[in-house]
């Protein structure tokens, strides 16, 4: 684990995946930067007093001047270290649709606008890697999810995906740094379970595989939180890596 101290921006970090890996990242004593709606739901889990690396930022993932807010360390001149996304959407079940079905997109464009504008407007220096959660059943180089669960991934969860397959192909072709996680069926607590890691490669198709059903939010984001925050591994570099028990 390395010993150096990064600048982390968070982008949906009040709950779920978001949450836990920047549990985990505080608790390694980084600094971070999250970017919250209703800012209380972070203070009020890591108080200012006892949270000092903490910087809760009021705004809405899907509003550039907010994001850019998150995007620079306390120099002023230097972009942050890594920017951990996981924005999501309510799910409205009897809609087969979710509340905002554009919000993954929208929110990765502000991110991916605001760095970019902080390079050409202020002379922002640096590269932030760029990590993305999304989701088993968006491979273009097979099945990366269990046969019996083709009707949720094929028809149920149909608004979500085209939204997160719009988001992974807005930040492919953005010419930065980044990892896409895809975790399986989410839910919720922590579990002690093995976690397999399959990696995908967007031109070269699958280089191993993990296939399963299910992995907790809380979980993931543990995982994201060892291996792309914490400990950088370089093979998960501009790769689509899937995620479960």
């Amino acid at each position: 684990m390395s010993n150096e101290i990064k600048t982390v921006a968070f982008f949906g970090a009040s709950g779920g995946t978001g949450l836990s890996a920047l549990k985990y990242t505080l608790k390694a004593g980084h600094q971070c930067v999250a970017l919250c709606r209703y800012p209380a739901k972070l203070t009020s889990l890591f108080p200012p007093e006892t949270t000092p690396n903490l910087r809760v930022v009021g705004g809405n993932a899907k509003n550039a001047t907010d994001v850019t807010k998150c995007l620079l360390k306390s120099d002023g001149t230097s972009l942050v270290d890594e920017i951990v996304f996981t924005v999501g959407a309510k799910p409205i079940l009897h809609k087969l649709t979710i509340d905002d079905p554009s919000v993954c997109r929208v929110a990765m464009a502000c991110v991916l606008q605001a760095v970019a504008d902080l390079r050409t407007n202020q002379g922002a220096t640096g590269q932030p890697h760029i990590v993305a959660c999304s989701t088993t059943g968006l491979s273009k180089h097979g099945r990366d999810y269990p046969i019996a669960f083709y009707p949720i991934y094929g028809w149920m969860l149909k608004v979500p995906h085209e939204d997160k397959e719009a988001m992974e192909e807005s930040l492919r072709n953005s010419g930065e740094t980044y990892t896409i996680v895809r975790p399986s069926l989410l839910t919720d607590g922590e579990t002690e379970k093995n976690i397999r890691v399959g990696v995908e490669d967007y031109e070269k198709g699958r280089l191993s595989e993990a296939i399963g059903y299910t992995i907790s939010r809380e979980d993931t984001g543990k995982w994201i939180a060892q291996h792309l925050l914490l400990q950088k591994d370089a093979s998960y570099a501009n790769k689509a890596v899937m995620v479960t028990y």
